[in-house]
């Protein structure tokens, strides 16, 4: 602790006071060690190393969070849908921790305004807003504890985004969906991936899905998953009648 404390003397000693403030508002409580925090919002870019080489930044931080919002949602899903199975409790805890869905709790916080990089935040990955959410769960935890964790996790994601009747028809990925129902009814099919470049230097893919071998939607976006996954959810409306998402 007392070397991290040395390091983020030197970058962030006049902006402590501000930031403890801040982060005292998102949190809801007064953090202990506000190191924690600030390193929970340092992005890999500044290279920063604590006195032993360890890189500080927050993708352990990350990985932390994203154990402990599994473990507080899974409870909360086991004590709340008795009937539910390990399957079902499964498929309910992934809809709930998707990224998409973190992303939109990161953005909701508005996070990004924390994070110190050296990378302009026009360059940052829509994942960012989620993986900083996940940093700071695990900047809570190892700050005041499990108990407080959960109660935040209860604040800021079950009581205002979890109803698990709309869960229950919330597609998370058009892909799987539409992979389940054609194997399902046995039909072939295939995603065509290739470049597919814009006048404005950004690198985009293009997919073309085929069912049956006829060509039933196709989808152009940054990354092959995501070319991927719009060309599947409109192929979904195509068929959306006889697709069961139950």
């Amino acid at each position: 602790m007392r070397i991290l404390k040395n390091i983020f003397k030197n970058s962030r000693s006049t902006e402590d006071g501000i930031f403890f403030k801040e982060i005292e508002k998102v949190i809801g409580f007064k953090p202990q060690r506000i190191t924690y925090y600030q390193k929970a919002f340092t992005h890999r870019s500044t290279n920063r190393m604590d006195l032993k080489g360890n890189p500080l930044n927050y993708e352990r931080l990350e990985f932390l969070g994203d154990a402990m919002l599994s473990a507080v949602i899974a409870a909360h899903l086991y004590t709340e849908a008795p009937a539910g199975d390990e399957g079902y409790l499964t498929k309910m805890r992934s809809k709930i921790v998707s990224r998409e869905h973190l992303n939109e709790l990161g953005r909701d916080l508005n996070l990004i305004r924390f994070v110190e990089s050296k990378v302009p935040t026009q360059h940052f990955g829509e994942n960012i807003h989620g993986n900083i959410f996940e940093a700071l769960v695990g900047a809570i935890f190892l700050d005041k504890g499990y108990a407080t964790c959960e109660n935040f996790i209860q604040k800021s994601v079950i009581k205002p985004y979890v109803n698990i009747e709309k869960l229950e028809g919330k597609v998370i990925s058009y892909k799987s969906l539409l992979i389940e129902w054609c194997q399902k009814e046995k039909k072939a099919f295939h995603y065509d991936v290739f470049d597919d470049n814009g006048l404005d230097g950004q690198k985009y893919f293009g997919v073309k899905l085929s069912i049956d071998n006829k060509v039933i939607a196709k989808a152009r976006a940054t990354s092959k998953k995501k070319a991927e996954e719009k060309a599947s959810q409109r192929a979904y409306f195509a068929f959306q009648e006889k697709i069961n998402i139950k």
